[in-house]
């Protein structure tokens, strides 16, 4: 590994990555947060249709400021722009593909994942009002009934505890779904053998990225820096 100065991904960095790992002709599924700005990093020769849990299918990226139309907002209620062919359907419609399994892949934020692809992304808080972030919405049908779940997270908590886990300990949304982990780090996928480093952050070592991750870190023939 060549030692640089040490960085963090950002926001929109996290979000690329994401995208670079969507592959042409996926239906995906872009979750509040950080997800939805994978929008951003997506092509139309990729043929990629992206699919929102109110009913908005076939978005592309951010609206432009003040071109925004006002009724078109992805899931974080950020306006986009809408490809050729999108359409608007029911919330329960939206449901309905993704309960018959139509979506490949749904990209999440999360609190935990654990080593064998389970993950927790709610938590009943006493801080927020009644009915906002304490439930765990649609993320369970989401996750369970997509082919496969990507995770954007931050590697570790506030106080720089592990959120990459051999066992999660908040409740979970979905058991053996996750096979990419992208962090403020590392881009990790996830195998039968368990967490599996193929990119990392400028400064960061294997050593390092090992001692901030709660799990054996198995390092990919591949590895890579992130950026």
């Amino acid at each position: 590994m060549v030692v640089a100065a040490k960085e963090r991904l950002n926001r929109d960095q996290m979000a690329a990555l994401v995208a670079e790992h969507l592959q042409p002709g996926w239906f995906v599924n872009l979750g509040i947060g950080i997800p939805t700005l994978a929008s951003n990093f997506i092509y139309p020769e990729q043929d990629i249709i992206l699919h929102s849990e109110h009913g908005l299918v076939g978005f592309g990226p951010m609206a432009p400021e003040d071109d925004e139309d006002l009724d078109v907002a992805n899931a974080s209620g950020e306006y986009v722009t809408l490809n050729p062919g999108a359409v608007v359907v029911h919330h329960a419609d939206s449901f309905a593909m993704v309960r018959k399994g139509l979506l490949d892949v749904v990209v999440l934020g999360a609190y935990q994942v654990d080593q064998e692809g389970s993950f927790a992304n709610w938590k009943i808080s006493t801080d927020l009002p009644r009915g906002v972030g304490n439930s765990i919405g649609g993320a369970m049908d989401l996750a369970q009934n997509s082919k496969q779940v990507f995770l954007v997270m931050e590697h570790t908590t506030r106080d720089g505890k592990p959120r990459l886990m051999e066992k999660c300990d908040l409740p979970l949304t979905a058991v053996h779904k996750v096979t990419l982990v992208v962090t403020d780090i590392a881009v990790i996928g996830i195998t039968p053998q368990g967490f599996e480093l193929q990119r990392y952050a400028p400064g960061y070592s294997v050593e390092e990225i090992q001692s901030m991750t709660g799990a054996p870190l198995a390092v990919s023939p591949n590895l890579r820096p992130a950026l």
